[in-house]
């Protein structure tokens, strides 16, 4: 593993995001369509938040236990992306080190980091994305 190679090179430059005037159901069909686990939050270009899969799981878990019913319906209907989403999300500079990003994401156990470059999310890098970078070593 080469030990100064930046982010850059493993993360996703090709993102989806929301808006806080986005519904709960748009974050989910965007997680469930494109099939990725995280979806930063932004206005504008600038980063304010990030939900993912786990968030959105965690607040409908009532409709596995009903008769067909759909009770997320009713939690998604009461709930704003802003109240169920992570504010001011930890991120990193597309600058820092892949192995920083390993530490960072091992430390703090956290599943993706947003990157950011002066205020601006110019993409996102997973656990998947560095553990792919590490088995390409070998």
């Amino acid at each position: 593993m080469k030990k100064r190679e930046p982010v850059s090179h493993i993360m996703s430059k090709d993102l989806y995001t929301l808006n806080l005037t986005d519904t709960l159901y748009k974050a989910e069909e965007l997680l469930q369509e494109k099939k990725v686990r995280h979806i930063p939050v932004v206005s504008g270009d600038k980063l304010i938040g990030i939900i993912s899969l786990t968030d959105i799981l965690r607040i409908s878990y009532g409709s596995n236990f009903t008769d067909g019913e759909k009770v997320d319906n009713a939690i998604f209907d009461m709930l704003t992306l802003d109240q169920v989403m992570h504010h001011k999300p930890k991120s990193v500079s597309s600058t820092t080190t892949i192995k920083e990003v390993a530490e960072i994401l091992s430390k703090e156990e956290f599943h993706a980091l947003p990157v950011v470059d002066n205020e601006k999310l110019v993409g996102i890098v997973t656990t998947t994305d560095v553990i792919k970078y590490l088995l390409d070593q070998y």
